[in-house]
């Protein structure tokens, strides 16, 4: 874990697409401490005429913008780690986007282990598991 999903309003491109997923997945590694193998990133781009901030459209606005969703486990991850992420992650956007919207939204969510996991198990079941061998 975690997932993370990107929304971005620009011009569609592959190259910012894996620009962007690498970014977020070495800051997954290197703020978060998750391991690199199970970071998931899904990036999608948006119709810039179609995605508006204070009423108006970015592309009106000659801006670029995002949203970037990030779940992560409850209890595996600090305010500090998520804090540090977000302006990591805001700022690394930035730097691939150019001028972006200060609206462009990064939101951590926390995701119980019961409720979620990977390869047929919950992250809860992978936590106990190793303790009932």
């Amino acid at each position: 874990m975690p997932y993370i999903n990107v929304r971005i309003a620009a011009p569609k491109s592959a190259e910012t697409a894996q620009q962007v997923a690498k970014l977020l997945t070495d800051l997954a590694v290197s703020v978060l401490g998750k391991q690199r193998e199970v970071v998931a990133v899904d990036v999608q781009f948006a119709i810039p005429e179609s995605w508006f901030v204070g009423g108006k459209t970015v592309a009106s606005q000659a801006l670029n913008t995002f949203f970037i969703e990030v779940k992560v486990t409850t209890g595996t991850n600090t305010r500090d780690d998520k804090a540090q992420f977000i302006a990591a992650a805001y700022k690394g956007m930035h730097a691939i986007l150019g001028t972006v919207t200060p609206t462009s939204y990064i939101v951590t969510q926390n995701v119980d282990g019961e409720d979620w996991g990977f390869g047929g198990q919950t992250q809860a079941y992978r936590y106990i598991a190793p303790q009932m061998k």
